[in-house]
């Protein structure tokens, strides 16, 4: 058994299962060197006029962090530097706050150099072209703008589109209503694509239109999947996005994005399959590059498969556990979970870390039954809708908010009980509370009928007992929905509470819910009693 079903949700699904039934329509880790590496020079400047030319008029800038994907080079007074790379190599510049780097057409940060003189292998979908002898200078340019402490960043988990159909689901659910949006930039937490790598253009161009900059995570959907050789699983990601794990600053945060899709042969396998993995090179990377930031500076970490789950997660772990400001990021399970790492997972710091399983755009894979616009619902396996998060730093505090897509911005919980009790069996009945942005910190009361008494609600490990209804009457009864929505999984910001005992008639059931960080959400409900005969 995947999952086990709570006796209260057993009793629940009778009340709303049939009903709903019959309602129901027709260098990467593990990349190596070559032996004879060559010299990048170049200057990083202020590009005063905009030209992106190193002119007499702009300002060469000292103290500039660039690498190879290892080691970390400053640019001296003159923001001259020098750093070796050999011939399958991308160098990138650490951007500091207070400056933005060039962008591509699809709003894209052009913060690197592609140094691959033959260009990429011969594979399904195009990598990059050859890009000839490495130039005499590597000049970046860096234009001004105001970084205030207090900033937003969108947060995307597995877009996942299988086709142009499913980039249109993106867009009608998610791009619309974030257009124009004052975020100071955006990520998708890896899983871009569902494979068809020839849809980035599509994709790109879409996710372009919310006008933020916006950064990119390796997923394990994202890779070159026709090849064997790991240093050649992220060409076209490469091609795309540029470095597949790099940093930056913005405001008074340095950001990680990080690559833990490990894409290896097994001893005696003929086909490669992925595993959560940063490798050695890319752990040099991490610690040389948070050796050049102060020890109290806020550090986010973005990956694609949590943390946990990565194999070499403990020696990360010896590398940020010390800093006083430090939380991650994930996707790819399809759920969204708050995780807080302690010694049992190994963590060794003096307070938990925080690690998020965002929420996906996609929901579970774009799937289920289709809505009045022709859209699959998507509910995700632990009962959250699909959807999108949005972090708010400011000033050394941050908070993250669950967003679903489509949905108004105050709902945040999902209130399920029977619409119909009979008054004798009232104080059986069950209320389960969704919250879809819970944590093991946040607190459920709810209370009937206005009363000043509100009463405490339980966490409960269980599956939603909304997705199940919804898993067995597509699976079940409507078996030509595709694709098939995902097993329930158990919940991680799930609530119980037994009803009191009530009159006949209608009650106001109201629920509220504080996180983390102390703020109030909350949602009501209509229940009747009917008088026994």
């Amino acid at each position: 058994m995947l999952f086990q079903l709570d006796p209260r949700v057993a009793k629940l699904l009778a009340a709303i299962v049939l009903p709903w039934a019959i309602a129901v329509p027709a260098t990467l880790p593990g990349q190596t060197d070559t032996a004879s590496p060559l010299m990048a020079r170049g200057v990083v400047f202020h590009d005063v006029n905009g030209d992106q030319r190193l002119d007499n008029g702009d300002r060469r800038l000292a103290g500039m962090r660039l690498s190879n994907g290892r080691d970390i080079a400053m640019t001296g007074d003159q923001g001259q530097y020098e750093i070796p790379l050999d011939d399958d190599s991308i160098l990138f510049l650490v951007k500091p706050r207070g400056y933005r780097t060039r962008l591509a057409a699809n709003n894209l940060p052009l913060f690197y150099y592609i140094h691959k003189p033959a260009g990429s292998p011969r594979l399904q979908f195009p990598g990059v072209a050859p890009t000839g002898p490495l130039p005499a200078s590597i000049d970046f340019p860096l234009y001004s703008r105001d970084e205030p402490e207090t900033f937003q960043v969108i947060l995307f988990g597995d877009t996942q589109s299988r086709d142009a159909t499913e980039i249109g689901y993106m867009n009608r659910t998610t791009i619309h209503e974030l257009i124009g949006s004052s975020a100071a930039f955006g990520v998708t937490l890896g899983d871009i694509l569902f494979d068809d790598l020839s849809l980035y253009d599509y994709h790109n161009q879409s996710v372009a239109m919310i006008g933020v900059p916006w950064h990119n995570v390796l997923g394990n959907h994202d890779l070159n999947l026709d090849t064997v050789e790991r240093r050649f699983a992220n060409e076209t990601f490469e091609g795309n996005f540029g470095p597949s794990y790099y940093s930056f600053d913005h405001g008074p945060v340095h950001f990680l994005v990080l690559d833990n899709i490990d894409w290896h042969l097994p001893p005696g396998e003929a086909r490669p399959r992925y595993k959560g993995a940063f490798g050695d090179r890319q752990l040099e990377f991490v610690r040389n590059d948070l050796a050049k930031i102060p020890d109290d500076q806020f550090v986010v970490l973005f990956m694609h498969i949590p943390l946990p789950n990565c194999e070499d997660a403990r020696a990360l772990y010896r590398l940020i556990e010390k800093r006083p400001l430090c939380f991650s990021v994930s996707a790819h399970r399809h759920i969204h979970e708050h995780r807080f790492l302690g010694e049992a997972d190994g963590w060794m710091g003096e307070t938990p870390h925080h690690h998020v399983v965002n929420v996906t755009v996609c929901g579970s894979w774009w799937s289920g039954r289709k809505n009045a616009d022709g859209i699959p619902h998507g509910m995700m396996a632990d009962g959250a809708p699909r959807g999108y998060s949005i972090v708010t730093f400011d000033e050394g505090n941050y908070k993250l908010d669950f967003k679903a897509s489509g949905m108004p911005a105050d709902e945040q919980i999902r209130i399920m009980t029977p619409d119909e009790i009979t008054s004798g069996n009232s104080s059986s009945a069950v209320i389960f509370v969704n919250v879809f942005n819970g944590s093991s910190r946040s607190t459920v009361r709810y209370r009937v009928d206005g009363s000043e008494t509100w009463l405490e609600m339980a966490p409960l490990e269980s599956v939603d007992p909304e997705y199940l209804a919804r898993y067995w009457g597509e699976q079940m009864i409507v078996p030509s929905i595709k694709p098939k929505l995902s097993r329930p999984a158990v919940s991680a910001h799930l609530w119980s509470s037994l009803l009191p005992d009530l009159s006949p008639g209608v009650h106001l059931l109201e629920v509220r819910t504080t996180d983390m960080h102390g703020r109030e959400f909350g949602g009501h409900r209509l229940i009747r009693v009917i008088a026994d005969r």
